[in-house]
């Protein structure tokens, strides 16, 4: 197992870092599953849910072509991203962006997520100067959410704050995955043999062919990770964790400066988001808000 990266050392508590990265995804995932979503895609002239996803996620870098959304998503087939051509001929990134946010105040108002008035204010209090201070460097896709205006609505405000930091940490992950030489199917397999994403959805979204999972499987297997018959080793196991682990400590100096008191309190308060959403039974697999990234890290990536 070839996993030693060395980070800079910061004060604030790693389980901290954890928890409030597990809050901000479950908080960010409703819009993949919302039937908001395909019909304001649809308002737009798309009805496919693949093109209409990767319009939506790519539409704050502006009317790239497919080629850079693939660098940018990474655990995707090239064929998945690629069927998103001509995206932008049916309506702008900017339209794309703003049928995003009704798309999410819909979703929200539909399910009465019941954030008040003076807990948004304080949610925006403690996020804000997170995103304000972050290093941006790398971060392709933090960097693209971070400079869309953010709309009028306080809570969809604070919604895209959250993605913000959701898209900063996936592309933290991204380093860590490419770092330690596991390519963008390897991941997908690995993901799935620990049991943190479903094989269907991984499949069906992902697009990776029979051919391409076999030859991950054979590289995972020779690296130790995964039985022959596709199941996860023990070390497998431990190198899947020690890569969120790398992740954290990637994401540690962003929420240093905020104390662990303070990032405590934010995960708190954006956890009813999540929450409200899982009442409402958006999801087709359990999201435990206590484990999250079976869900949450790979299921939108």
């Amino acid at each position: 197992m070839r996993l030693t990266r060395t980070f800079c050392r910061t004060n604030v508590d790693r389980n901290a870092v954890r928890e409030v990265s597990l809050a901000i995804n479950a908080a960010h995932l409703f819009i993949y599953f919302v039937p908001e979503a395909p019909e304001e895609a649809a308002k737009l002239g798309v009805t496919e849910y693949g093109p209409a996803y990767f319009a939506f996620r790519s539409a704050p870098m502006g009317a790239v072509p497919w080629q850079v959304t693939l660098a940018a998503f990474y655990n995707f087939s090239p064929r998945s991203v690629q069927a998103m051509t001509g995206v932008w001929d049916t309506a702008t990134p900017e339209q794309w962006q703003a049928a995003r946010f009704a798309a999410v105040d819909r979703a929200l108002q539909r399910v009465g997520v019941a954030l008040t008035a003076d807990e948004i204010v304080e949610a925006r209090s403690l996020i804000d100067p997170v995103v304000a201070r972050a290093d941006y460097a790398g971060k392709t896709m933090a960097a693209a959410n971070v400079s869309v205006t953010l709309p009028s609505d306080p809570l969809v405000a604070l919604w895209q704050q959250i993605t913000v930091l959701r898209e900063w940490r996936g592309d933290a992950h991204l380093i860590v995955l490419a770092a330690n030489d596991l390519g963008p199917c390897d991941c997908n397999v690995l993901q799935t043999a620990t049991g943190h994403f479903p094989e269907a959805i991984a499949r069906a979204t992902r697009q990776w062919d029979d051919e391409e999972v076999a030859a991950a499987t054979a590289r995972l297997v020779a690296r130790g990770w995964l039985n022959a018959d596709g199941t996860a080793t023990d070390a497998g196991i431990a190198a899947r964790e020690q890569i969120e682990a790398e992740t954290d400590e990637h994401c540690a100096a962003l929420w240093s400066p905020a104390g662990d008191a303070n990032v405590r309190r934010l995960t708190s308060l954006i956890m009813p988001i999540h929450d409200t959403f899982t009442a409402a039974g958006t999801y087709p697999f359990r999201v435990e808000a206590g484990d999250a990234r079976s869900a949450v890290t790979e299921a939108a990536r």
